[in-house]
């Protein structure tokens, strides 16, 4: 796919802050375009602890809540913790649960069930709380919109503290407490937090007003597990959690995390916010959307060892056939895809080009693919959005009613999901969102017609549907030595907001590349620069490689590129600097992360 290739231009002295800090004036730059200006956040980003994290009683109401929750303990009233069944949620839950337990409380946790119950506290969970003898509901990852909810828990005497961190609506529930840093009025320094750091800091809190002690690193892993798979920003105090989690994790004395990273072959490994967002992660998450999110819970809790191993083995396995119907899911909804362009096109039942679709591809992709399972509707759109980058939209059936399908959004930078379809919601049964992502309920029946509307009014420019690929600095490949690769790896934990640095080197000749591993699925490239500097890069995707210089360059240029014979063809290389560790060695390795001609 075509990528816009920008350069970012944010200014700073690099000289002066290569000097102070000790640092190359690259690594300089790639922190700056990370954000980071002011002198107190450079110091922060390079330097920051757990002691340098903001006090929980910043948050507005933080103390109320806190208060309550200790007059619940004090008074032997039962206290239920009521999370989300994604890994935030489960976090969150664990972190009060257990502190909660061990400050002496009478303490229950409840999950909403993704398919059954939907997102959030409901008057189903509040009726329980009320029959199961509950006086105080304390919620985590949610209730800020629990308007409704909230008002039953009222009506039936219970007590109700929110901890929460999305964004409020304009009606907010009747709760006795609610702490979330974006409510207006709240004058937390930093609103991009997860619900599980929320948790923790109402923990923290707690035990210094009770006079008990908390350890330096307790919860911390929790929050990072949660700040990663939350895709949080890892800025400000969430790069400090992330960071000081992860080293938290690799000798973490929690039983079921221990299991965990034993089942998925982490044990004993460095471990890294990859890690945390494509290991752990997803199977915290299989729980939640294959079964019950109760389960990864239990597994937190679990303190035997043999136990938790079996649990940790269950997960991951779920986990296993949850990217197993994903993979059939995405080829099912491509196939789906490619019919509707077949149609648009007139085109015969022959394979679909990339020209073909993007000729004919609808702005908003909407399908429905039925048989796909309902909590992997949101993961497919999610991979269509990233392959085609265009907004997508993918339904499928309900178990409720055969003529009501459920549909799950991922959007793009120009698109407002919400606003776009908020403008005809009057079509559908239910739905909610954020400009980047959507829940929704349609009759099958007005599917092709919200399809057509949302496509007649995308606003989408062309340019709208080219990605953009922020390069950090322009560099040649020569510049790199270990010592800098070193630096840049100092930079981790990366993800959302502190991307990996990437650096382009422009019109590198190709020298000639090899095609190994067991699966002819690694490359490595041979390039000479304008300078007459050789230097070699991996690639992980050589069929598609083959595939665009084919298209790129006569096939006598090719065949030679493939012979290691020079023929001056160029390419423009986006790269990252990585290291490379095998059998007690270790090299610096340029990684191609895109190329144009």
């Amino acid at each position: 796919m075509h990528q816009d290739w920008r350069i970012y231009a944010k200014n700073a002295d690099f000289k002066a802050l290569s000097e102070k800090y000790g640092i190359d004036p690259v690594v300089a730059r790639v922190i700056r375009n990370r954000d980071v200006v002011t002198e107190s956040d450079f110091e922060n980003y390079i330097y920051g602890t757990l002691e340098s994290t903001y006090a929980p009683e910043r948050m507005m109401d933080m103390e109320l809540g806190v208060d309550i929750i200790m007059s619940s303990i004090e008074d032997g009233e039962n206290i239920r913790v009521v999370g989300d069944y994604d890994v935030d949620g489960v976090m969150s839950s664990y972190i009060l649960y257990d502190g909660l337990k061990r400050a002496g409380a009478n303490v229950s946790v409840d999950i909403p069930h993704r398919i059954l119950d939907g997102y959030g506290i409901n008057e189903r969970i509040i009726e329980k709380a009320y029959n199961d003898g509950i006086h105080t509901i304390i919620t985590c990852d949610n209730g800020i919109a629990a308007v409704n909810a909230v008002a039953k828990a009222v009506e039936l005497g219970l007590t109700v503290v929110v901890t929460d961190h999305h964004e409020p609506q304009e009606i907010l529930p009747d709760a006795d407490a609610i702490i979330d840093p974006h409510q207006s009025g709240d004058t937390y320094p930093y609103k991009d937090i997860c619900g599980a750091t929320v948790a923790y800091k109402f923990i923290k809190l707690l035990y210094e007003t009770m006079g008990l002690e908390i350890g330096r690193d307790e919860y911390i892993e929790e929050v990072a597990l949660a700040t990663v798979c939350d895709v949080m920003p890892l800025l400000d105090e969430n790069r400090t959690f992330v960071r000081e989690g992860i080293r938290c994790l690799e000798k973490t004395e929690n039983t079921g995390i221990k299991a965990l990273l034993e089942a998925t072959g982490l044990k004993g490994k460095k471990l890294s916010s990859y890690s945390l967002g494509f290991v752990i992660g997803p199977c915290i998450n299989a729980a939640g959307r294959l079964g019950s999110a109760l389960d990864a819970l239990a597994l937190l809790t679990e303190k035997d060892e043999k136990t938790a191993f079996d649990m940790a083995v269950k997960i991951k396995e779920l986990n296993d056939s949850r990217k197993s119907m994903t993979e059939e899911g995405e080829k099912k909804a491509i196939s789906i895809l490619d019919n509707l362009i077949r149609e648009k096109a007139g085109l015969d039942k022959s394979d679909i080009s990339e020209r073909d679709r993007d000729k004919w591809m609808d702005d908003v992709i909407i399908i429905y693919v039925s048989g796909l399972h309902e909590s992997l509707a949101g993961i497919v759109a999610g991979r269509l959005k990233e392959r085609f980058y265009r907004p997508t939209i993918v339904f499928t059936d309900t178990d409720k009613d055969e003529a009501v399908i459920k549909g799950s959004g991922r959007s793009i930078e120009a698109y407002n999901m919400f606003e776009k379809i908020n403008a005809h919601k009057d079509m559908l049964v239910k739905f909610g969102g954020h400009p980047m992502a959507a829940g929704l309920t349609i009759k099958k029946d007005m599917l092709d017609e919200f399809r057509r509307v949302l496509n007649a009014e995308s606003g989408l420019s062309e340019q709208d549907k080219v990605p953009r690929l922020m390069i950090d600095v322009p560099m040649p490949m020569s510049y790199v030595t270990m010592n800098l690769a070193e630096q840049l790896a100092t930079l981790e934990p990366f993800g959302k907001g502190n991307e990996y640095p990437l650096f382009a080197e422009k019109d590198m000749e190709i020298l000639g590349y090899q095609i190994y591993g067991q699966n002819k699925n690694v490359m490595r490239l041979k390039l000479r620069s304008v300078r007459g500097r050789i230097s070699e890069v991996i690639y992980f995707r050589p069929d598609e490689f083959e595939k665009n210089i084919n298209e790129w360059f006569t096939d006598e240029e090719c065949d030679k590129m493939s012979r290691g014979i020079a023929t001056g063809c160029k390419l423009a290389i986006a790269y990252e600097v990585g290291i490379n560790e095998y059998n007690g060695a270790r090299n610096v390795q340029l990684l191609m992360k895109a190329y144009e001609p």
